[in-house]
């Protein structure tokens, strides 16, 4: 049978005995098993031939093992580690999982414990690798987009999917989502990219005022009309209109306003020649359009004419996963901007961004970055910089994490020697309920993927 497809499997053990036990142990094995007996043969082999798991004894002669897991992190090799140790404690625990072991082994283990954890190593390995492959399609960027969650995934495939079509399209998301962005990342992934982007907030401007805009108007139209004035819909010929806050339009310029978009022709405020223009409608607004419409504010006819794609923008809230992301991208870009030296967010802070509801999106962030590097010196971002809302914020969470809970130091307080796997549950459940069970974020914070959280959870369940 070929062996040059099987997984390569690094057994790092010193002892002669113990390193032919475990070899026996997993001769039955579909793996290619290189046993080594020190860390720098051990180093040798991973810089030449990258396994899919290291089993790694962490009291070597040479070197103290951790120092092969620091180094597999460092170097971001695509290893899955699982240690071995007869010297378990809180700090090699810790360690070990910031530095991203998978799984422990206490000595002494049977062949069944050591089986059974080095198929669940390969297992996740391979579900790595096809997560990865997933991931390679995702972008943390996209025309003016910052974040990678899977909401702004869906985003950017649709904007993919629409910007070819002179389809309409409808945006709805909370205040600060981005609608504009949105917009002109559609306009910008089109046909229509070389063409003029005009954007109108109908609730910022006046509604005697807003027919003019949109529409332009001649010479002595009305009180003020000194000149003859091309509107929004003539600017954009060619190109695209974006009508922002669209039901906030009055209700008599909305019957105006299909007849545009069902003709493809306008007729400026005072004058009598009908004109064609070619053009792309994008409309947004923070409201329900269906309330509106069920309200009668807002013309179901004119809302079934442009509710031909619609999009909805995810509030930062519900992209947790995204929240640092764009406030490092933003502290970077503002650092740039005030010639400041700040290189990043504190731990506190970052767990304050993490926890924090951002009522109002991306915009509010964006304005806490802006704020907290204007009125501040680096180089890192303190929770005592930021503003009021965000530490006001921080009183009530510390509030709730400062209840007590079981921690590893509070398991160990009276002097108990514990089994590793209790140590570790009562680390990675602290985490949990720090994070509010928000699991990702856990497993951010300790430095492991959720996949390992999750697979730890049931190995309890079934317990």
């Amino acid at each position: 049978m070929a062996t040059t497809n099987l997984p390569v499997v690094l057994l790092i053990e010193d002892s002669p005995s113990l390193s032919l036990l475990y070899q026996d142990y997993l001769r039955h094995e579909k793996i290619r098993l290189h046993p080594v007996n020190n860390g720098a043969k051990a180093l040798d082999f991973i810089d030449e031939n990258i396994p899919e798991v290291v089993v790694l004894d962490l009291n070597l002669p040479d070197m103290n093992g951790m120092d092969i897991l620091k180094r597999i992190n460092e170097q971001k090799l695509p290893c899955t580690t699982v240690i071995i140790t007869a010297y378990g404690s809180v700090d090699v625990a810790v360690d070990a999982m910031r530095y991203g072991a998978f799984d422990f082994i206490e000595k002494p283990f049977t062949g069944k414990r050591l089986l059974v954890t080095l198929r669940n190593a390969l297992n996740s390995r391979s579900l790595n690798d096809e997560i990865e492959l997933l991931r390679q399609d995702f972008r943390n960027s996209y025309h003016g987009f910052i974040g990678s969650s899977l909401a702004m995934q869906t985003v950017y495939r649709i904007i993919d999917s629409a910007a070819p079509s002179k389809a309409t399209v409808f945006i709805t998301g909370e205040s600060g989502t981005g609608k504009e962005v949105c917009a002109e990342a559609i306009h910008q992934q089109s046909p229509r990219s070389h063409k003029p982007f005009i954007a109108l907030n109908c609730a910022a401007i006046p509604r005697d005022l807003m027919e003019s805009e949109i529409f332009g108007h001649v010479k002595g139209a009305f009180t003020g009309a000194s000149s003859e004035r091309k509107g929004a819909a003539a600017q954009a010929d060619g190109g695209t209109l974006f009508l922002d806050e669209i039901c906030e339009m009055d209700i008599e310029l909305q019957s105006k306003l299909l007849r545009f978009i069902q003709t493809g022709k306008i007729q400026k405020v005072g004058g009598s020649v009908m004109e064609s223009v070619d053009i792309r409608f994008i409309c947004a607004t923070n409201r329900n359009p269906m309330e509106e419409v069920n309200a009668g504010r807002f013309r179901e006819d004119l809302f079934y004419r442009l509710h031909v794609i619609p999009i909805q923008l995810p509030s930062l809230h519900e992209r947790q996963e995204d929240v640092l992301l764009i406030a490092n991208r933003f502290l970077a870009d503002y650092s740039t901007e005030e010639q400041k030296n700040f290189q990043g967010l504190s731990p506190e802070c970052e767990s304050i961004f993490i926890n924090y509801p951002w009522p109002g999106n991306v915009r509010e962030l964006q304005n806490v970055m802006r704020n907290t590097v204007v009125l501040n010196k680096g180089p890192w971002i303190q929770a005592e910089m930021l503003p009021a809302p965000l530490k006001a914020f921080l009183n009530k969470s510390t509030a709730v994490i400062g209840k007590p809970a079981k921690t590893p130091e509070t398991l160990l307080a009276n002097n108990e020697i514990l089994p590793l796997w209790q140590v570790e549950k009562a680390a990675i459940e602290n985490a949990i309920r720090h994070c509010q069970d928000n699991i990702p974020q856990a497993a951010a914070m300790l430095g492991v993927s959720p996949s390992t959280i999750y697979r730890k959870i049931q190995t309890w369940q079934k317990n």
